[in-house]
């Protein structure tokens, strides 16, 4: 346990803030909280912080509890694991799951912790992590999918001070740096993180300043008890007391030919509190797709689901905390057993936002979601320069993919975006710009998302074309199991990725792929699944599903899915959608599913080599 190491002894005192006052600290945090994106983005040198911001920062009060944030981190728990003194000055920093309590989930993820001081106290903690894009291992990128153990992973860095009252350790940095590929591009990241947490620290300071430090930190705990009552109304308003609600969803393999896997939640309300509970979910896997996650995060992830479905305006933070409890097995996809393999964890990560929506919608139809582009598929590139001025350089390559969002009571789920609101898309001048190859399409694909009276998002097919032999990585999902559709809504297209060489051959490949060898001018197809739709498809305004033909978004043969035909201009034929409406309304059976998953995971193995070209994943074999 961390000890903390404060100059003065004058305890923090509770009083009263007026409302204004409250919101001048909360928007002033929010105001602070993006200016830490924005130093780490002008900063970094990686595409995938630079570009994509794969990052995420936080504002924590004196105990650790996250006031302002994105995706979040558990400081309590890197706290709890921390050995050692905290003085004004240090800058902590850790890679290693396994020595923060999972403050983090896998070895690519740099966490960078720093005390806030003001006079002499702690008044808070500015925190922020992000993807590194290599941090060595035995494949470029670091993220081996036939990985076991984390120690084929790359460098595992402990909790340690990075900064010792403000000195540097350039010792340790340098040790570190010598085991990736690219050490300019994460020291330029590492800095650029400390420096975000550094402007957040100056922030925090001229609020105490100027509002006086006992008003800042009962402004921090007013906004933390704003949550919690919000919570506990929606939690009665949610939740039946003492009915569990359960849903269980799948990822499709491991990277090793084992799957699928089996995720379950059941949540109980009892009184004000509930309780998730991750038992029934499958034994950690075998390769590197466990998500170690910690409660505290678990937490988090569902007050950002419940919060924001509500009202997207409200600031949420980690004030709900003691009205969730959770539990996670050991030995778990959840909580595997150290060494296990984590770098693709990201799979895990989206399925727990497909859990809460499966979850929500049964106690509240108005919460209800499809699934939708629940992971953050990885693609990697990288060799040497064969001629030129940069021969014998090399180039690495990380990049995020994006896909179809689930369509949602309140409307379509977006085209080609990403899973985190955040996240954009690496520009195709960039990639054609600093790497050797051609996008020869990014576009999305047409009747890819579920139909419904609210459609799911279509994915994407980005098309590379390899000016240098290399390698690739893939990561992702979805391949076996389709994005399921609710409330009479069809289920979305899966993803794909083959290779059209540059002799004329189709090379399908796994969705979990490392070490592939590529030639110039061979062609990747990355294509990515889409959304769930929302509701009866033969509910949808049909001029609407015309002017989708119009625009390339659904098909002539698609539009029949909605019981709409369209003429060959694209125009609305009135008559023929009429007739054809009620054809299928007199063959469908009634009640629409609430869920519709495809088939059923027998009918999707057997079937596996038919209709996706890849061998079904077997059952995992007990550890």
């Amino acid at each position: 346990m961390a000890q903390i190491v404060e100059t003065s002894t004058q305890p923090l005192t509770a009083v009263d803030v007026d409302v204004i006052t409250v919101d001048l600290i909360e928007n002033a945090l929010r105001s602070a909280r993006y200016e830490m994106d924005e130093t780490l983005f002008r900063t970094a040198l990686s595409p995938g912080i630079r570009e994509q911001h794969d990052e995420f920062p936080l504002i924590a009060d004196p105990e650790g509890k996250m006031i302002v944030g994105q995706f979040g981190l558990s400081i309590p728990d890197f706290l709890e694991n921390f050995a050692g003194t905290i003085e004004e000055g240090d800058v902590l920093m850790t890679s290693d799951p396994y020595s923060c309590g999972a403050a983090i989930s896998h070895a690519n993820d740099w966490l960078v912790v720093m005390p806030i001081f003001f006079e002499g106290r702690v008044v808070g903690w500015a925190s922020q992590f992000g993807h590194m894009t290599d941090v060595g291992g035995k494949t470029p990128a670091s993220m081996p999918t036939d990985a076991r153990t984390i120690f084929e992973e790359g460098v595992i860095i402990p909790p340690f001070k990075l900064y010792r009252q403000g000195e540097r350790n350039d010792v340790a940095l340098d040790i570190i740096l010598n085991q990736v590929r690219k050490p300019d591009w994460n020291r330029a990241d590492l800095n650029g993180i400390v420096a975000a947490c550094r402007t957040a620290s100056r922030r925090v300071q001229q609020m105490c300043a100027r509002f006086g430090v006992d008003t800042y930190t009962s402004a921090l705990n007013a906004l933390l008890d704003r949550n919690y009552r919000a919570m506990k109304t929606l939690l009665a308003l949610v939740f039946e007391e003492g009915r569990p609600l359960s849903f269980t969803d799948f990822i499709d393999d491991d990277g090793r030919g084992f799957g699928p896997y089996e995720l379950t939640m059941t949540i109980t309300r009892t009184g004000d509190k509930v309780l998730i509970d991750l038992t029934g979910s499958s034994a950690q896997a075998h390769g590197p797709i466990n998500y170690f996650i910690n409660e505290n995060l678990i937490r988090m992830f569902f007050g950002i689901y419940m919060i924001t479905v509500a009202d997207p305006q409200i600031l949420w933070n980690d004030g709900f905390y003691p009205l969730v409890d959770v539990e996670i097995p050991d030995s778990s996809f959840w909580k595997p057993d150290y060494p296990a393999a984590l770098n693709g964890r990201n799979h895990g990560i989206g399925r727990l936002f497909d859990l809460f929506g499966g979850l929500l919608g049964q106690a509240n139809p108005d919460l209800l979601n499809a699934a939708g582009f629940s992971s953050s598929p990885h693609f990697m590139y990288s060799g040497n320069y064969s001629e030129g001025a940069r021969k014998g350089e090399w180039f690495q390559l990380y990049s995020i993919g994006f896909g179809g969002i689930p369509g949602r009571p309140v409307g379509d789920g977006p085209d080609g975006h990403s899973l985190w609101p955040s996240f954009v898309n690496i520009p195709c001048e960039y990639l054609e710009s600093y790497y050797p190859l051609i996008v020869d399409r990014w576009e999305t694909i047409a009747d890819t998302g579920g139909a419904g009276l609210h459609r799911g998002g279509n994915g994407v097919d980005v098309s590379y074309r390899f000016l240098e032999s290399g390698t690739i990585a893939i990561h992702d999902d979805r391949w076996l199991t389709y994005p399921w559709g609710v409330k009479g809504g069809e289920p979305g297209a899966r993803g794909r990725k083959w290779i059209e060489t540059s002799d004329g051959r189709t090379v399908v490949l796994p969705s979990k792929v490392h070490d592939v060898a590529v030639e110039k001018d061979d062609v990747l197809h990355f294509v990515t699944w889409g959304g769930g739709g929302w509701g009866d498809a033969l509910a949808r305004d049909p001029e609407l599903v015309c002017k989708e033909v119009r625009r390339g978004l659904v098909s002539q043969e698609g539009a029949s899915r909605y019981g709409v035909v369209c003429t060959e201009d694209g125009d609305l034929d009135v008559d023929a959608t009429d007739a054809l409406r009620s054809q299928l309304r007199a063959i469908r059976e009634y009640p629409l599913p609430l869920f519709n998953r495809g088939d059923d995971m027998d009918t999707l193995l057997r079937n596996s080599l038919e209709e996706t070209g890849l061998p079904a994943p077997t059952p995992p074999p007990v550890r």
